[in-house]
């Protein structure tokens, strides 16, 4: 069962996702905020599984509040759940911590989907966001950087479905192999690759270029 935490400074906005959420089967209780103070004593404690968060707050800037808010209580996930799709901001708020971003006019079927996705673990680009943050392709690939460039093809392409998005489920089908051996060998990727999860190497990946194209084409 999972506590939700909506925050946003518009209440119908608020009121609007709680009545949904509260008719969903896995979630047991939904809380409001409407400021990054009543976010940051909403997760006080840790007891918030997973928090649907506005970029534009009346006292501050909802990106830095996800730094805060994962500080407070680092076993809480955190959906950006905005009205602005600008790359930037959506890299910045992978950056600090978010586990996924999706906007307001997606599908509410599709936010509460969003939600339950990230509360169990998972990372989530809604539709229309991101697309040449995490998966754009590039006709004729530069040489990879260290130490991109010391992995194996097998391991490219690992890379690549995390950069794509995609489930571990997903990358294990595709790559022939059972998703606790892409799980173990995506942990040691992290470790190679000196960051703490998916998103981190993700976004690393983007830097580098390494996409769902270029690397489960062989690289």
């Amino acid at each position: 069962m999972t506590r939700v935490l909506v925050v946003d400074d518009h209440p119908i906005m608020r009121r609007g996702l709680r009545a949904i959420l509260e008719a969903e089967s896995w979630v047991t209780e939904v809380l409001e905020a409407a400021t990054v103070a009543g976010a940051l004593r909403g997760v006080t404690g840790g007891e918030v599984d997973v928090v649907a968060l506005d970029i534009a707050l009346p006292d501050g800037d909802g990106i830095e509040a996800v730094h805060r808010i994962t500080r407070v209580s680092p076993v809480t996930r955190v959906l950006m759940l905005t009205m602005s799709d600008d790359e930037d901001l959506v890299a910045r708020a992978l950056r600090v911590g978010a586990h996924g971003y999706v906007l307001k006019d997606t599908d509410p079927g599709a936010v509460v989907d969003a939600l339950r996705a990230v509360a169990s673990g998972g990372f989530v680009l809604g539709p229309n966001v991101g697309g040449s943050l995490l998966s754009g392709v590039r006709p004729r690939p530069a040489p990879l950087p260290a130490p991109f460039d010391a992995l194996s093809a097998r391991e490219l392409d690992l890379l690549a479905g995390l950069a794509a998005g995609d489930s571990y489920a997903e990358i294990a089908r595709r790559l022939g192999l059972r998703e606790k051996t892409v799980r173990n060998r995506a942990s040691q990727l992290f470790t190679r690759l000196a960051v703490a999860d998916r998103v981190q190497a993700a976004l690393l990946a983007r830097d580098a270029g390494i996409t769902a194209a270029r690397g489960y084409a062989g690289c």
